[in-house]
């Protein structure tokens, strides 16, 4: 009985405790966009088109002079309106060809019309499984086609089946490996491009932000497909997607960029000691731009023609031109040791992003004209902003030639993939 009593003593004393207990309970993360929006068809294959198309403006624009220093393109072309010939040697990143068209465009816009057939193949039913399936099955067609006897008699014939296999042989032994076993995967994974965090992903993810149907799906899918990415890359590559698909709902290019502050399913920003490095850079560089933009420049700025001098073709005042030279400097401080690494294409996109303020002709201008992996991050912000305008608001000289050009000479037919995605 003794024990008895002591148990039941203890109950109710831990009951009555247990009833004054009180904690203030912690918040739940909102979803942001949480109200979907609908898009008429009619609307949609605009948003799309004039997402497919903007970004081959952009690849185009930088296409002539990618890598180059922001110095050596005032050099040789002043400031870069539009869109000029790709005067190069071919590659299998760069054109398939030496000296093309203006309009021409590179590895950037083949990715856009290569995801493309991967949605159509797959209903727009995507997942690690068949994406690396979809590239390996696109190898294969590849290295096959060495059998043909028409290749095999002409070696101009064997150069162009190799230049094409080239391209897409570092994405295939990543995709290989991941088929094989999760160790052989992270070896080949932490291989590919030398083992740099490059922008492998965010050559295709903003392509998952138009199939998507919310912000938080637009960034699993594109995290999940972020094979060849590691670390924070793949953060970025999803947040492109999601970036995307904001810009197909919504006019405002701060809810756009805002986007990477409340989407984050992975928990990065939880990340010890360093927390998350993409917010981190979309602030900074926002505050730097509207810094730059607030400043009142003396006289002594205004007269300086050697340091500040305006490049032949830039249509701004001079006061205009100070404050984007200064932002290109606080860029140039930022610069990786590759051009196309992914935190650097980040940076460089949400700096546009922030300077255009939605403006397409000034953002594209302002990345291609800075250099580096332009047409890479015009290519991105092109499809970002040509999804918040649509086709019918591009440029329209831009918008026309690079729809012939891409049907005529490049054998991509952008308004064809417009129309597949839209159906």
């Amino acid at each position: 009985m003794r024990y008895v009593a002591i148990l039941l003593f203890i109950c109710l004393f831990g009951c009555k405790n247990d009833s004054n207990k009180f904690d203030v309970p912690s918040p739940t993360s909102g979803k942001y966009l949480e109200n979907e929006i609908q898009l008429a068809d009619s609307v949609y294959y605009d948003k799309v088109l004039g997402a497919l198309v903007g970004s081959a403006i952009g690849d185009a624009m930088g296409a002539s002079t990618e890598m180059w220093h922001r110095k050596d393109i005032q050099l040789s072309y002043g400031y870069i309106n539009g869109l000029t010939p790709a005067l190069r040697e071919q590659s299998p990143e760069g054109t398939w060809d030496h000296n093309l068209l203006d309009g021409a465009t590179t590895d950037d816009t083949r990715w856009k019309s290569l995801m493309v057939h991967y949605f159509k193949a797959n209903k727009n039913n995507i997942n690690p499984e068949n994406f690396t399936d979809f590239i390996i099955e696109y190898y294969n067609t590849l290295t096959n086609a060495l059998a043909n006897k028409d290749i095999q008699i002409s070696t101009d014939a064997l150069d162009t089946q190799i230049e094409k296999i080239d391209w897409i042989k570092e994405w295939a032994r990543v995709a290989l490996a991941y088929k094989k076993d999760n160790s052989t995967y992270l070896q080949a994974q932490n291989r590919f491009y030398g083992g740099e965090m490059s922008c492998a992903g965010q050559l295709y993810s903003p392509m998952v932000g138009l199939i998507s149907k919310s912000p938080a799906e637009a960034y699993q899918k594109a995290y999940d497909l972020s094979l060849f990415d590691i670390g924070y890359a793949k953060d970025i590559t999803a947040l492109v997607s999601t970036m995307t698909f904001m810009a197909t709902r919504t006019e405002s290019i701060d809810s756009i960029m805002n986007v990477a502050n409340f989407v984050d399913p992975i928990g990065y920003a939880d990340s010890r000691l360093v927390g998350r490095i993409p917010t981190t850079i979309l602030i900074g560089s926002q505050k730097n731009v509207r810094r730059i933009n607030e400043l009142v420049l003396d006289a002594v700025l205004l007269n300086d023609s050697l340091t500040y001098n305006v490049p032949k073709g830039f249509k701004g005042s001079k006061p205009e031109w100070i404050r984007q030279e200064m932002v290109y400097r606080l860029l140039e401080k930022d610069e990786r040791s590759i051009a196309f690494h992914s935190a650097e294409i980040w940076q460089i996109l949400v700096t546009a992003l922030e300077y255009g303020r939605g403006d397409f002709e000034k953002t594209m201008q302002f990345i291609v004209n800075y250099g580096r992996d332009n047409d890479t991050v015009a290519a991105i912000a092109g499809m970002i902003l040509g999804a918040k305008l649509g086709y019918k608001a591009l440029p329209p000289q831009l918008r026309e030639t690079i729809i012939k050009v891409n049907r005529e000479n490049m054998g991509i037919d952008l308004e064809v993939l417009a129309r597949e995605m839209s159906q």
